[in-house]
């Protein structure tokens, strides 16, 4: 049986599409670049709030800074609290770029998803969610390798999860670390050149995994299809 964190996580993919409908429709408000002149500036970033379950999600007084662009396709971004500083994925280019206030951006990490040596095929061979752990350490969904790996302090990579009961995992893209250590993931597979027909796919479901602090990989799920973004109100990590 499911405990309350593990039911909350199954649950999530319905508040994210919440979300994702809300900022769809936010960003679809916002005047198109293609009827502004060359002379004209870029429009000032603005949240519409359609729904006020919205307030719920994102504080009444926020607004909305842009700090970088030039980003094919950002994802999975994480806070980095001591150093002060923002990390997020960049899928296409299979990089990880670091955000300073006051510094601006920065190649943090390339390659992040994919480190073979033969040209990608697909179109997401990056890293995508991005989690610290306890020791703060940065732990990262693999899309290209079809794995989960740690950033040890020294630089090198140490791979967590790669398999479930013999079989290689599709390609994780979302994590989060509960307050006690144990790590859930997503593992849609999005990563694969051909998805869901990708010849090299080992596993005929999509799941939803707890991988616990002692090293046991569990399926909490294979009903979701796919599942992508977690999320934990209560999360106490790094």
């Amino acid at each position: 049986m499911l405990n309350l964190f593990e039911r909350k996580i199954t649950r999530a993919a319905s508040c994210f599409r919440f979300l994702a409908a809300n900022l769809a429709i936010m960003v679809g408000c916002l005047p198109a670049a293609s009827a502004r002149s060359p002379q004209d500036s870029a429009p000032e970033p603005a949240i519409v709030r359609l729904d006020p379950r919205f307030d719920e999600l994102v504080a009444s007084e926020a607004v909305l800074e842009k700090i970088a662009d030039g980003i094919a396709w950002a994802e999975g971004p994480v806070w980095d609290r001591p150093g002060e500083f923002l990390l997020f994925s960049d899928v296409p280019n299979n990089s990880i770029f670091k955000w300073e206030p006051g510094k601006g951006l920065s190649l943090f990490l390339k390659p992040t998803g994919y480190t073979g040596t033969e040209p990608f095929q697909g179109r997401e061979p990056g890293s995508n969610g991005l989690a610290f752990d306890k020791q703060g350490r940065l732990v990262f969904c693999q899309h290209g390798d079809r794995r989960i790996s740690r950033l040890e302090k020294n630089g090198t990579k140490t791979v967590l999860v790669e398999k479930y009961q013999g079989k290689r995992i599709n390609s994780p893209n979302d994590l989060v670390f509960k307050s006690n250590g144990d790590l859930y993931f997503t593992d849609p597979p999005f990563g694969l050149p051909k998805s869901f027909d990708d010849p090299k796919r080992e596993l005929d479901f999509c799941g939803v995994y707890r991988f616990s602090k002692s090293g046991k990989l569990t399926l909490l799920t294979s009903k979701c299809r796919p599942p992508m973004e977690l999320h934990a109100r209560f999360h106490r990590g790094h």
